[in-house]
């Protein structure tokens, strides 16, 4: 029991991060009902970032803990950001009236580019995020769930609610399912 429990704390931890990501793979299928093999990419991309102006807010800015995060997070919204556009105006909305498979492949090769570029830049070592949360491990039943666990798996429940309100409580929620629904009348 211990055992199973143990295996379902660890898989709640990892399917609540794969389905943050899965959540991404769905709405850009639903919307412009295209597969983007680079959306990993961007997700890698994010993480280095964020890595990187983290580091950069704590050591050249000396600046506390919270607001280096809150830095952070701005930063590597802008950034992430930026890259997803960029790759959408020069891979992909080029071949928005092609046939189905050339943007595919177009997906393909912006992944294999963006994992070269990534490697070439930070090599293909482990990089550790620093740990800023003294992870406490907890007992339950015989099982170990540590505080990191915890947060992952509430931050992506709060993350997931949110982005379930913004859709359907929104207009742009609504503009987004009404283009999941019926793409003919709308152009990208």
């Amino acid at each position: 029991m211990e055992y199973f429990l143990q295996q379902l704390i660890n898989g709640l931890t990892l399917g609540a991060i794969y389905g943050l990501i899965a959540i991404g793979y769905t709405m850009v299928y639903g919307i412009i009902g295209m597969i983007n093999f680079a959306h990993g990419e961007i997700y890698m991309l994010g993480a280095f970032i964020s890595l990187i102006a983290f580091l950069a807010a704590t050591t050249i800015g000396g600046t506390s803990v919270p607001i280096a995060l809150l830095i952070t997070l701005f930063a590597t919204m802008i950034l992430t950001s930026l890259w997803g556009w960029t790759v959408e105006r020069v891979a992909y909305r080029p071949l928005r009236g092609a046939p189905r498979l050339a943007p595919l492949i177009s997906a393909i090769g912006v992944s294999i580019v963006l994992q070269n570029l990534a490697m070439m830049i930070w090599g293909r070592e482990y990089h550790a995020f620093p740990q800023l949360i003294a992870n406490q491990s907890h007992h339950i039943a015989g099982a170990i769930i540590n505080d990191i666990q915890i947060i992952i798996i509430i931050m992506a429940l709060v993350i997931m609610l949110a982005l379930m309100a913004v859709v359907h409580r929104t207009r742009l929620g609504r503009a987004m399912r009404a283009v999941a629904e019926n793409s003919m009348n709308f152009t990208f």
